[in-house]
């Protein structure tokens, strides 16, 4: 049961659209497809905190509620819960925007580690 009350936390970061090349055998959108538009969301919101280049230096505690299918609308939500000094962590939450329709079901979250790097690749203090 969808809880319709429900809204994505953070701010929208990232809008795609799920096509029939991003699918398994069995019609679902794989799931390290909407991995990587998720990584691409806190790379964007990461590298706008940090003011400069930033990596992923892991992720946790990834699973999937629902599939995402042909034609959804991928929303990715980033929201910065901690930042260090050389690191942050970001809550990442993945939306389905079903086919031609406003109904909005959570796909996936997790939070991203994020590093920032200097010109040399090497770690980084963020910005206060």
């Amino acid at each position: 049961m969808v809880d319709e009350t429900a809204a994505p936390r953070g701010e929208l970061t990232l809008r795609t659209l799920a096509m029939p090349g991003d699918t398994n055998a069995a019609g679902d959108i794989f799931g390290g497809w909407v991995m990587a538009q998720m990584d691409l969301a806190s790379g964007i919101r990461g590298a706008e905190v940090a003011g400069g280049r930033i990596v992923t230096a892991a992720v946790n505690e990834m699973s999937f509620a629902m599939p995402v299918k042909v034609g959804d609308t991928l929303c990715v939500y980033t929201e910065v819960e901690k930042i260090g000094r050389t690191s942050m962590i970001l809550l990442i939450e993945a939306w389905a925007q079903r086919y031609l329709s406003h109904v909005m079901e959570k796909v996936t979250d997790a939070r991203f580690v994020m590093v920032a790097l200097d010109a040399e690749g090497k770690p980084t203090p963020i910005p206060r």
